[in-house]
């Protein structure tokens, strides 16, 4: 667990160092001016932003879909729901620089210029499997014989899905969306194949290591960790007060 959790505890650390240069790297002394400053940076700050962005869009996209797909494979039976299930598996297995330069070809061959678009698409792309493989796991326990139940009572089929269905997979929407959103803000390799001119938090911090890293990549960092942190807490408190 040390392990694990060590390089976290540096991060945090080091957000309170004070370099005596441009790289964060040595520790030099304690301050609290690095988190009076958080946005001392705004090339830092923007790239911040536009991965919230992506990070948000493309989650918002990817549960919609993940999750419909989910309940289909569960739900229904039809031909092809093999086929659909194995490609559903092929994002988790193929190697990011694999998918990053399949997108990339793809989206040079329809001509379409690399941009904003594109990482929200790529990342789109990679977060369905991750969402359906994790809603499948909680559609897969749910008892469909309260939605006939339902119907049977005089409720539409759409009436059902979101008075019965939905609130009894939340939870796990709510996972898949936690997990999502953390996989896109992190990730590197697919958005530097099709980011152009757009610049995320990872590509920033990349860019930033032959130039400068200032103490605020850490504040950032360390302030992302934080909200992560209550967001679960406060999931698992919600949680807890349901079930008693």
């Amino acid at each position: 667990m040390l392990y694990i959790f060590l390089p976290i505890f540096v991060i945090v650390l080091f957000s309170f160092n004070k370099p005596a240069g441009k790289f964060n790297y040595s520790w030099q002394g304690f301050t609290l001016d690095n988190w009076a400053d958080p946005f001392k940076y705004p090339a830092l700050t923007k790239a911040m932003v536009t991965s919230l962005q992506v990070a948000a869009l493309s989650t918002a996209i990817a549960i919609v879909l993940g999750s419909l797909l989910a309940i289909a494979l569960v739900r229904q039976r039809f031909r092809g729901s093999k086929a659909v299930e194995t490609f559903l598996v092929l994002p988790l297995t193929a190697p990011e620089v694999v998918m990053g330069a399949s997108l990339l070809t793809l989206f040079l061959d329809l001509g379409w210029p690399t941009g904003f678009t594109t990482v929200l698409i790529a990342h789109v792309a990679f977060e369905i499997s991750f969402i359906a493989m994790t809603v499948r796991a909680r559609v897969r326990g749910f008892d469909w014989t309260l939605e006939d139940a339902s119907l049977d009572l005089g409720a539409s089929p759409t009436r059902t899905f979101f008075k019965v269905t939905l609130p009894l997979i939340v939870p796990g929407i709510v996972a898949a969306a936690m997990l999502s959103f953390a996989l896109s803000l992190d990730d590197f390799i697919i958005t530097y194949f099709v980011s152009g001119s757009t610049v995320t938090y990872p590509l920033f911090v990349n860019a930033s290591v032959k130039a400068a890293v200032p103490p605020q990549i850490n504040v950032l960092a360390t302030a992302i960790l934080l909200v992560s942190l209550v967001l679960l807490a406060v999931g698992t408190l919600y949680r807890r007060k349901r079930l008693t």
